[in-house]
């Protein structure tokens, strides 16, 4: 490995060549109730068991009718009626409509609806009211015109959300063959740190990366494993991290700078890691580190999936940073999804931003984007006032980070900027 820095390119390659390899190792499986499967990773295809819609369906309540026999504004007697729930019906006779409800199967014969309001009725006749025409299959949805048995409707790989899991139940699928949740292993390191529900003495600071980690492995698809904190000491990382190597992913927070009590890089080098990358061209996150632990038949034997580990910097936002940068796509892989990570997006920048400090890092900036003025407008994004890496409040003020290149200095009002979203 060498010595010189990637920059945020060529680290981000080096980590989506990882998750190619730990994506082409298919995860284990096992079987979720559907009530049970939101948020899961689908291991099985999903298929049309029946033509969708399994017949012709009004999307109005109205009258079934031929088209051609309405338009002509005649007066033409209700030969029926039909619910949803109800079986298709018909034939629709010569010259006459059938009343019918939104969702119900739309009579043989007929080949449009008309809309109730569109109709004047006295009677049992109606008729359509001029100048107004009807074509033919308005109103109607075409047996089959969403998918016909057999198609597939949604693919392996794919994380069910709350559509996903309404086409699995249209479908029938009661149960559904899902990815096992990676179990992601969360360190944090430092004498530092203390309890959430602690009183912090002098010099100490409650561990805020523990959970805030553990939140976004969840919200990515992984079972999140906080272990205790780990002290400034090799025997205690030591010791932490045999344990942590019993996980699929290891997330360790703090302890990777240069200062003399940064032990982590040393301790990985004990069980003898390789680095991939030992530091990256961006601020914040610079001296994070990037690699795998050496295969072992023990891991192997009891399921653990990959070797791999990232060791983010201590401040928050630094490790906020990384893991959507780094940490997510390895993770994504682990899950079995197909789904994308990072995401960026484009903004237009509304205010004069200044970086600050040494030019040949890009920047990550907390920022607040929102949807453009007017329709087809777009987005806007503004820095949010920040103090550094350390502040929290920042943070959770923002919903993304505004991209700064390497070579900018600042970026002027105007600029259609790229966003890292949360």
């Amino acid at each position: 490995m060498s010595d010189r820095l990637p920059g945020y390119e060529e680290a981000a390659g080096l980590v989506a060549q990882f998750a190619e390899g730990v994506r082409a190792a298919v995860p284990p499986t096992e079987r979720v109730a559907l009530a049970s499967a939101a948020g899961r990773v689908l291991a099985q295809p999903i298929c049309a068991d029946r033509d969708q819609p399994p017949f012709a369906r009004s999307t109005r309540d109205g009258f079934a009718c031929r088209a051609g026999e309405v338009s002509t504004h005649a007066w033409l007697p209700v030969a029926g009626a039909i619910r949803a729930g109800e079986a298709p019906a018909g034939p629709l006779p010569p010259e006459a409509v059938w009343e019918i409800m939104t969702g119900a199967p739309v009579p043989a014969g007929a080949d449009a609806v008309a809309m109730i309001e569109h109709v004047k009725l006295i009677g049992g006749k109606i008729r359509f009211l001029p100048p107004r025409k009807l074509s033919e299959r308005e109103n109607v949805v075409a047996q089959g015109a969403q998918a016909r048995k057999g198609d597939l409707l949604i693919s392996i790989g794919a994380r069910l959300g709350s559509a996903q899991i309404a086409v699995a139940a249209e479908c029938g699928y009661a149960v559904l063959d899902v990815f096992v949740r990676p179990r992601v292993a969360i360190l944090t390191t430092g004498d530092e740190l203390v309890a959430v529900d602690a009183t912090p003495g002098p010099g100490q600071i409650r561990n805020s990366n523990a959970p805030m980690l553990a939140a976004l492995v969840a919200a990515e698809g992984g079972e999140p494993w906080i272990l205790p904190t780990a002290a400034d000491s090799a025997t205690s990382l030591d010791d932490a991290l045999a344990d942590a190597a019993k996980a699929d992913l290891i997330l360790l927070s703090g302890g990777v700078s240069a200062g003399k009590f940064d032990l982590v890089e040393p301790a990985l080098e004990r069980l003898g890691a390789r680095f991939h990358f030992t530091g990256v061209r961006i601020q914040p996150g610079k001296p994070m580190v990037f690699g795998e632990l050496p295969a072992d038949q023990s891991r192997a034997k009891a399921g653990v999936r990959a070797r791999c580990f990232l060791g983010l910097p201590g401040n928050p936002v630094s490790s906020y940073v990384t893991f959507l940068l780094f940490g997510a796509p390895v993770l994504l892989a682990l899950t079995g999804s197909l789904e994308p990570r990072p995401r960026f997006g484009v903004a237009r920048v509304v205010d004069q931003t200044q970086v600050h400090g040494k030019s040949g890092l890009t920047r990550f900036l907390p920022a607040f984007w929102k949807p453009g003025a007017a329709d087809g407008q777009i987005a806007e994004v503004a820095l949010v006032p920040w103090q550094g890496s350390g502040d929290l409040a920042a943070l959770a003020r923002s919903n993304c980070f505004l991209v700064i290149p390497e070579d900018a200095e600042s970026l002027k009002p105007g600029t259609i900027a790229r966003i890292l979203l949360q």
